[in-house]
C-alpha cells in the first residue's frame, strides 16, 4: 500500500494541475491582501473626513460610526428582510465588542488568513479542490493506464485507496500552502504581529438573534487554527465528492463539469429554497462550517454545528462507499 500511494502522489506532484493550483491561490492571496489594504487606506480617509483624523486611531470610535451606519440601512425600507437579519446580528456584535472593551478593527496576517478561508469555503476552496481530484480516476480510466496496474494482479480496493489517500494528503498539502502564501502575503502589508490577540468565539445566532452566552476569547493563533481545521473538513468533504464523480464516469471533462454543477446548483438551491428541509441536506449548505463559530447568520434556520458536520460526515461516507462499490465491479479492462 505504502509503494502505491507513494506512486500516486509522484504522479499527482509531476502534473502541473498541481503547480496551476498553488499559482492561482498566490494570484488571488495577493489581489485580495492588496485590495483590503487599499481598502482600509480609503475607509480611514472617509473616517477622517467625517469624524476628524484623531478618531481613526480609536477603534471605539471608528466602531461606533460603523455602528451607526449600520442602524441607519437598517432602518431603509429598500432592504429585504434577510439583509436586515444579517445587519441586525452585525450591529449586536458590534455593541458586544464595545461593552467588552475587545478591538475586532485589528488587522495583521494571521486575521488575514483566518477572514480569506472563511470567504473561501464556498466556491474557491471547493473549486481548488475539484481541478486536483476530479481527474484521479477518470483520467486514468479514459487514458488506459490503471489497466497496467490491474494486470500485475494488485487489489482493485488497493488501487483505488491509494488514489483516495493521495486526495486526502494532497488536500493537506494545499491547505498548509494556502496557509503560509496567506500569512506571507498578507504581512508584508498588514504586518505579522497579532498572534496574541484576542478573538471572540461561541456567538450563536437564534430565531434571528446573537445569543452571547458561550462566547469565549481565544487567542488569534488559536482561532487561526479552528477555522483552517474545519476549512481541511471541508476539502476533504469536497476532495471526496469529487472522487466519487471520477470513478463514475470516463471522461475528466464530465468529471469536473458535474463536480462543477452540483457545486453551483446546490448553492442555489440553499439559497431560493431556504424554507424547505430538504436542501439542508446537501453538502453545499453545510460548507461554511466556520460561520458557527464566527457568529455568523445562516442562510437556513435550525442548523447547527453538530447537525452540519453530521450530514458532512454522510456525504464523505457516502462517497467512499460509492467509489468503492462501483469500482470494483465495473468493467476495466475493455
Amino acid at each position: 500500500m505504502y509503494n502505491l500511494v507513494r506512486n500516486e502522489v509522484f504522479k499527482m506532484i509531476g502534473k502541473k494541475r498541481l503547480y496551476i493550483t498553488l499559482g492561482i491561490i498566490l494570484v488571488i492571496i495577493a489581489a485580495f491582501a492588496y485590495g483590503q489594504y487599499h481598502s482600509l487606506d480609503r475607509t480611514k480617509d472617509n473616517l477622517s473626513k467625517r469624524i476628524g483624523i484623531e478618531a481613526t486611531s480609536d477603534w471605539k470610535n471608528v466602531l461606533q460610526q460603523q455602528l451607526i451606519d449600520i442602524k441607519r440601512r437598517m432602518d431603509s425600507p429598500y432592504i429585504d428582510d434577510d439583509r436586515r437579519a444579517n445587519l441586525r446580528v452585525r450591529a449586536e456584535q458590534m455593541q458586544f465588542y464595545l461593552d467588552k472593551n475587545i478591538n475586532p478593527l485589528e488587522v495583521s496576517a494571521v486575521s488575514f488568513s483566518t477572514k480569506f478561508i472563511e470567504q473561501s469555503l464556498l466556491f474557491l476552496l471547493p473549486l481548488l479542490m475539484i481541478i486536483l481530484s476530479a481527474d484521479i480516476v477518470s483520467g486514468e480510466l479514459s487514458g488506459g493506464t490503471i489497466k497496467l496496474l490491474l494486470v500485475r494482479g494488485v487489489s482493485r480496493w488497493k488501487i483505488l485507496l491509494s488514489k483516495y489517500i493521495t486526495i486526502i494528503l494532497l488536500e493537506a498539502l494545499v491547505m498548509f500552502f494556502v496557509l503560509i502564501l496567506t500569512i506571507g502575503v498578507s504581512g508584508i502589508f498588514f504586518g505579522y504581529g497579532g498572534w496574541t490577540t484576542p478573538v471572540v468565539t461561541g456567538f450563536k445566532v437564534v430565531a434571528g438573534k446573537l445569543v452571547t452566552s458561550d462566547v469565549v476569547n481565544v487567542p488569534q493563533w488559536k482561532y487561526l487554527m479552528m477555522t483552517y481545521g474545519l476549512a481541511y473538513f471541508v476539502a476533504v468533504v469536497v476532495g471526496s465528492v469529487s472522487f466519487m464523480i471520477s470513478t463514475l464516469v470516463r471522461s475528466t471533462a464530465a468529471s469536473i463539469g458535474i463536480v462543477l454543477s452540483t457545486l453551483i446548483g446546490g448553492s442555489l438551491l440553499t439559497t431560493f429554497l431556504e424554507d424547505w428541509k430538504l436542501p439542508r441536506y446537501f453538502f453545499t449548505a453545510n460548507l461554511k462550517l466556520t460561520d458557527y463559530i464566527s457568529g455568523s447568520l445562516h442562510p437556513i434556520e435550525g442548523m447547527n454545528m453538530a447537525f452540519s458536520l453530521a450530514v458532512l460526515s454522510a456525504w464523505i461516507l457516502l462517497s467512499v462507499v460509492v467509489s468503492f462499490g462501483y469500482f470494483t465491479k465495473r468493467d476495466i479492462l475493455v
